[in-house]
């Protein structure tokens, strides 16, 4: 379950709650109005969170890679690359053992922190630039 879907997910029984209500119909239409602009808002500062964080990461990234060693420069890449290689030598099994789930788990998080990471970076910089558009417009 992603974030996104999580944040959705507990707003989702105070709708319902809302539907239940022996009210009208426009005060029901009202409250689902409140509660969707409270879950935009609250998704807006978990984007935001997210933007700062990776936006942090790149830095790190960014740093490593002008580093003064040729070591701190490479570390990543020499890693996923010895993962590569073990992955191609466990599925034509020239390994003497195969690979544990855990060293399986460790090349998933990190494909998708590189993979993950880069779409995010460009979905999230979307997103918010949408978000910011639609602002301007109901200020305007």
């Amino acid at each position: 379950m992603n974030v996104l879907s999580f944040i959705s997910s507990i707003f989702e029984p105070a709708v319902r709650l809302v539907d239940e209500l022996h009210t009208s119909e426009e005060e029901k239409l009202d409250m689902r109005r409140r509660i969707q602009q409270i879950e935009n808002e609250f998704l807006g500062k978990v984007l935001e969170y997210e933007t700062k964080l990776m936006d942090n990461q790149a830095t790190i990234i960014k740093a490593e890679a002008m580093g003064q060693s040729w070591l701190q420069r490479s570390w990543r890449p020499i890693t996923m690359l010895t993962f590569l290689v073990l992955v191609v030598f466990d599925s034509f099994g020239i390994l003497a053992t195969p690979l544990a789930d855990e060293a399986w788990l460790l090349l998933q998080i990190g494909l998708g922190g590189y993979v993950a990471g880069r779409s995010a970076e460009k979905i999230t910089s979307q997103v918010m630039g949408a978000r910011a558009r639609r602002d301007n417009e109901a200020k305007g």
